[in-house]
């Protein structure tokens, strides 16, 4: 009989699937009729998060793992046969894990472009699905997860986590309560160090890679390294910048605040991609510097995405909300009369939060198949996912401006004001001339929030959707 390595056989065995029979201490028995068995799609950064997640939840298997790269398989393996892990079948392709009828659920952490399809899919195959942020790639792909869910009558969670935390909650309720007066500016920050991805040559396809699988719906194109695990995210074809990659998490909250907001009734984007270095540029697209403003009638959704912070002291990291109200501001948690100060407790709110982590709380809905009780319904997912893609849209069919030109297209609000005064600075702290240096707005896009398009604006209707790569393609009938 011919030996078979333990490499060749994870390899060849990927496409059909094959099993680990090891037990779980703390497992119930294999095959019991209450098990949820789950099905992690994308396993090497968040998807790992899954796996230990779900795997804390009683009752809950996870029965199966895919991802497109037989490295990664193998180390998530080696992992569970570590710590005793029950039965796991791996897949390559998710087209054959959905035939597999043992699976009830499935958690997507693929890159973005993956998102929506596969959640089409897996509600065609009847699988309930956990999907990462954000739900979608462009604003057509997230509202056909919500058709798809409730045409299959499928439970769809979204990966905006926030949704669990009673912390938030209480803020939002104490906004919403009047006590404060109206909320006239609702802020996101996504303010992290993002500097540059460099540049990565072309190269032939590692062996352990199935690039055709990962590229998918986007148009084909060759290898480099600045796109498999992590740096797609910079890239139009496959990620939405930092503002739809962690920023979605407080553009999720800022809409959450204001009372009944779904989409905007227009939008408007300045920023740029900046990097130190004397050539200022790098092989990422997507900005790196961002303001957008979201008008929602009485209330301005306001977005900063900074990432040349860190290395700078005058410009720390941010991730967070504020809340800017008639009667004065709410951040962390507390309320600040005039913005600055001690600030003061929030005092009684009357709140409410579904029970569970954001996991725990999917499960419960899996196993009682009530939407209503979860913390971040598909519905919810789409609308904070596609503002993202609106401010990316005008960015995108933006112009460049010299530094030296002031603009008050955004609008002429002191926190608008601000916000584009930080990000001018910040830009220029680099060092970068501002003499011989651009910033690009965007137009002014007024938006349909019942059809989902834009108001006489051909262009910007272009980028609601995108070309598919056969047969990748998000059905326009689910």
């Amino acid at each position: 009989m011919k030996k078979i390595s333990r490499r060749s056989f994870v390899k060849s065995s990927i496409g059909a699937g094959f099993g680990l029979a090891l037990a779980h201490p703390n497992s119930k028995v294999l095959g019991a009729n209450d098990d949820i068995r789950v099905a992690v799609v994308g396993i090497n950064g968040r998807g790992g998060s899954h796996i230990g997640g779900f795997r804390e939840i009683p009752g809950v298997r996870v029965a199966a793992l895919c991802d497109i790269d037989d490295y990664v398989i193998r180390r998530r393996i080696a992992e569970l046969e570590k710590d005793n892990a029950h039965q796991v079948t791996t897949y390559a392709d998710v087209r054959n894990l959905l035939e597999d009828k043992n699976i009830d659920a499935i958690t997507v952490a693929t890159p973005n472009h993956w998102h929506s399809l596969i959640t089409v899919w897996a509600c065609q195959a009847g699988k309930d699905v956990y999907v990462e942020k954000p739900c979608s790639h462009n604003v057509f792909e997230g509202r056909q997860c919500v058709a798809a869910s409730r045409k299959y009558d499928r439970i769809v969670q979204h990966g905006t986590q926030s949704r669990a935390s009673s912390w938030a909650a209480k803020q939002i309720a104490a906004i919403q309560s009047g006590k404060y007066g109206k909320l006239l500016i609702s802020k996101g920050y996504c303010c992290k160090p993002r500097w540059s991805i460099g540049y990565k040559p072309y190269e032939e396809i590692p062996g352990e890679v199935n690039f055709d699988l990962w590229l998918g719906p986007a148009p084909e194109q060759p290898f480099h390294r600045n796109l498999v695990h992590y740096n797609w995210h910079w890239f139009w074809d496959f990620g939405n910048g930092d503002m739809g990659n962690q920023g979605v998490h407080q553009m999720d909250i800022a809409r959450w605040a204001i009372k009944g907001a779904t989409l905007p009734k227009s939008v408007i984007t300045m920023g740029g991609r900046y990097v130190d270095g004397p050539n200022y540029s790098d092989q990422g697209e997507t900005p790196n510097m961002q303001l957008s403003v979201f008008d929602y009638g009485e209330t301005k959704l306001v977005f900063e995405t900074r990432g040349l912070v860190g290395k700078i002291s005058d410009f720390p990291r941010i991730v967070d909300n504020e809340f800017f109200l008639e009667a004065g501001v709410i951040r962390k948690g507390k309320f600040f009369e005039n913005g600055h100060g001690v600030g003061e407790d929030l005092g009684d709110v009357d709140y409410h939060i579904n029970e569970g982590n954001i996991f725990e709380n999917f499960i419960n809905a899996v196993r009682n198949r009530n939407r209503e009780n979860q913390h971040a319904d598909i519905l919810e997912g789409h609308y904070s996912s596609a503002l993202c893609h609106l401010g990316n849209i005008s960015y995108r069919l933006g112009w460049n401006y010299p530094f030296t030109m002031k603009t008050t297209a955004l609008g002429e609000s002191e926190v608008v004001t601000d916000a584009l005064r930080t990000v001018l600075d910040n830009t220029q702290a680099l060092g970068i001339d501002p003499l011989r240096s651009t910033y690009r707005l965007g137009p002014k896009l007024h938006f349909d929030h019942n059809t989902e398009t834009f108001i006489h604006h051909p262009p910007a209707n272009l980028m609601v959707s995108r070309f598919y790569r056969q047969p990748f393609v998000v059905p326009t009938a689910v």
